[in-house]
């Protein structure tokens, strides 16, 4: 039934927002028992930590299976199918889509509801001021780049799922997703007091290699793939020939500015672990 056309985009998006409360009422359950640092969060930190674990999991389901229709599936590789690659789906992919659609849905209703609490005080730590009127200008741009963010992405998949254009595209840039979990990864271990442990660092430098493959070079792979198949994408719809390229150029952009975050971070990790070490060598 769940995969039974017509039904599968719609049972898919209310099987995601369902999968979303599960996974949040087990990340809360779980923690409740083996993270000792977890009773110890306030009310909002102990929302965001469930709230992350919802956004790893949505990240692992989605990237294993975009990863399956990119790189091992015969459905959008195999030239004796019938019909152009641009317009190819199935149940399974199409039900893949709508899954992470309601993800999207339930993560942009939950950061609006908690904001700014959700990544939002995070955010202007990174620029951080003194001034209140600053303060709440970075909020308030926070809040914006998230929206925009969900409502591009959402826009795309929606598009993808419904019309069964450009699925293979739709997957490429959902690869990116591989990334989250180690995000979201570095976030727990500093709240749970581990910044200058190993696994940390660790951490670090597995964001900065995943954000290169998955983020950077895989866009641009993305690209050149279009580009060899311009004559199947420019026979799209013209909304969907827009969102082709318009949210991987965007989603783009963004990685690259966040990449040099990531270096910076990095870079910057290394060199106090390099300060310390040397201490203790002198004093030894």
């Amino acid at each position: 039934y769940l995969l039974a056309d017509p039904f599968a985009p719609y049972t898919s998006i209310l099987g995601g927002i369902l999968a979303c409360k599960v996974v949040y009422d087990l990340t809360d359950l779980i923690s409740s028992f083996y993270i000792k640092t977890y009773p110890g969060l306030t009310k909002i930190q102990r929302v965001d930590w469930n709230n992350r674990g919802i956004s790893t999991t949505h990240a692992i389901f989605v990237s294993a299976l975009s990863l399956y229709f990119v790189f091992w599936s015969d459905l959008f590789s195999d030239p004796h199918l019938t019909g152009l690659m641009v317009f190819r789906s199935s149940q399974l992919s199409t039900f893949g889509l709508g899954v992470s659609l309601g993800y999207f849905f339930s993560d942009l209703a939950m950061t609006l509801w908690q904001y700014p609490a959700l990544g939002g005080i995070e955010y202007v730590r990174i620029f951080s001021t003194r001034n209140a009127l600053w303060h709440t200008l970075y909020l308030f741009v926070y809040l914006v780049t998230v929206v925009i963010h969900h409502l591009l992405s959402g826009t795309a998949v929606a598009y993808s799922m419904f019309t069964g254009e450009a699925q293979l595209y739709t997957y490429m840039v959902l690869i990116s997703e591989v990334t989250t979990p180690e995000i979201h990864l570095r976030w727990y271990l500093d709240t749970a007091g581990m910044k200058r442990s190993t696994a940390y660092l660790i951490n670090g430098v597995v964001i900065f290699i995943g954000w290169l493959i998955a983020r950077v070079l895989l866009f641009g792979y993305m690209f050149y793939h279009v580009y060899l198949h311009y004559d199947q994408v420019i026979k799209m719809h013209a909304f969907g020939f827009v969102l082709v390229f318009g949210v991987p150029s965007a989603l783009g952009i963004l990685n690259l500015l966040w990449f040099g975050k990531i270096i910076k971070g990095l870079a910057k990790t290394l060199a106090k672990r390099r300060s310390c070490t040397k201490e203790l060598d002198s004093e030894n």
